[in-house]
This record gives C-alpha cells, sequence and structure tokens, in this order.
C-alpha cells in the first residue's frame, strides 16, 4: 500500500490543479511519479508539500508546481525526445519520462548522477538516459531535440542550448543577472536561424554552473 497516495493525490488537486494546471497529462504524471523516492527517507514526509527540499551538494529538488509549469510550457507530445540539463535527483525526469519518448539527463555532480540513476531504476522509469557532464553544453550527441528544459539558472541563455533544438522545438530555462532570482523563458526556434521568446517571470533556480553558465 502507498502510505503517500493521499498526499500525492491532495497535491495535485491543490498545487497543481488549484493553481492553474490543466495539461491532462501532466496531472496523470505528478500523481503516477512516487515524489517521495526521490528525497531522502528523512524529508519523505515533506515530499509534496508545496516547496523544494534538499538533495546535498547544496542542489535541491524543485517543488511541485514549477516541475508541472515547466513540463506544461514545452508542450510535449508522445513521439518528443527532451533534454533536461540539472538532473538532480531525477523526480523532474521521471516526470518527463511519461509525457515523451524518450530523455535525456545531464547532471554535473557524479553523486547525484549515481543516485539518480539507481532511484529511476528503482522507480522503473525505463525511457531515461543520466549523464554526467556539463550541462550548459547541452548533449550534442543525441541532438537535435524537441524540448530542453532547465532546472538551473543561467546568466544568459547559452546558446549551445538553443543550436540543439529542433525548428519548432522549445527550450524553457531560467535566466537572470543573479544567482538566486530569475526570469523563466521560454524560446521557440522557428527556422533555422530565427527564434521567439517569451517572458514567464520571475523564479529562483541554483546556479548553472559550467561553461556557458556561471563559474564553479
Amino acid at each position: 500500500m502507498d502510505r503517500f497516495a493521499e498526499n500525492r493525490e491532495n497535491m495535485v488537486l491543490r498545487q497543481l490543479e488549484g493553481r492553474g494546471i490543466r495539461d491532462g497529462r501532466i496531472l496523470a504524471a505528478m500523481r503516477k511519479v512516487p515524489r517521495h523516492r526521490f528525497v531522502s527517507q528523512r524529508l519523505q514526509d515533506h515530499a509534496y508539500r508545496d516547496m523544494p527540499l534538499a538533495i546535498g551538494h547544496y542542489q535541491t529538488i524543485s517543488q511541485p508546481y514549477v516541475v508541472a509549469l515547466m513540463c506544461e510550457l514545452l508542450q510535449l507530445s508522445e513521439t518528443d525526445t527532451a533534454l533536461e540539463i540539472g538532473t538532480g535527483s531525477g523526480y523532474a525526469a521521471a516526470v518527463l519520462s511519461q509525457l515523451c519518448e524518450k530523455v535525456i539527463t545531464i547532471e554535473r555532480i557524479p553523486e547525484l548522477t549515481n543516485k539518480a540513476r539507481s532511484t529511476l531504476v528503482e522507480a522503473e522509469v525505463p525511457n531515461v538516459e543520466v549523464h554526467c557532464c556539463d550541462g550548459s553544453l547541452g548533449f550534442p550527441d543525441q541532438a537535435p531535440y524537441d524540448a530542453i528544459l532547465v532546472s538551473a539558472g543561467a546568466p544568459t541563455t547559452p546558446d549551445s542550448l538553443m543550436q540543439q533544438l529542433k525548428p519548432g522545438g522549445r527550450l524553457v530555462i531560467p535566466v537572470g543577472t543573479t544567482q538566486s532570482r530569475q526570469d523563466l523563458l521560454r524560446i521557440r526556434r522557428t527556422s533555422e536561424t530565427s527564434f521567439e521568446t517569451e517572458n514567464l517571470g520571475g523564479v529562483a533556480f541554483v546556479p548553472l554552473i559550467g561553461e556557458m553558465g556561471w563559474a564553479n
């Protein structure tokens, strides 16, 4: 028996539907993915609260609403291939896995990479590849992507990521001039050389560390 089932249902009803998330596929994914398995045992009772939680190495698992919102902004289809930058615990990758055909997720911290891999296996998530490298450079080996989700704040939008989008592809990324406050942007590639950018408002993410991000 899943003792967190009621908590997960309340999360979906109050935090997601109650705040305007309407995509039924995303709501179903958030109902299905066991967020408590992606945090430490001592934090499991807080897993479905409307807040980020620490996962070690000065990183966090984003609050459920932010994960749902970013997924909704990506406008994913079942045949899409998505790239996620900032695996963290693997929770957002697990949600993405319910929404598209394949997920490539990048984490720069080896310990988090290994933990996310094992958690995703234990949670029986089959269509996610976890790689340890500089996420600010994307993952060109399997580009181009239908969608790219960046779960860390960048000082500017990395051109490396924009160039790994397919025409029509969507990039959702927090961008700001400080490491603690950003604007959430959705960038759509409209042609080989053209992009459209929407600003969805203020957010706060851990910094994107790397060659095209912040210095470590």
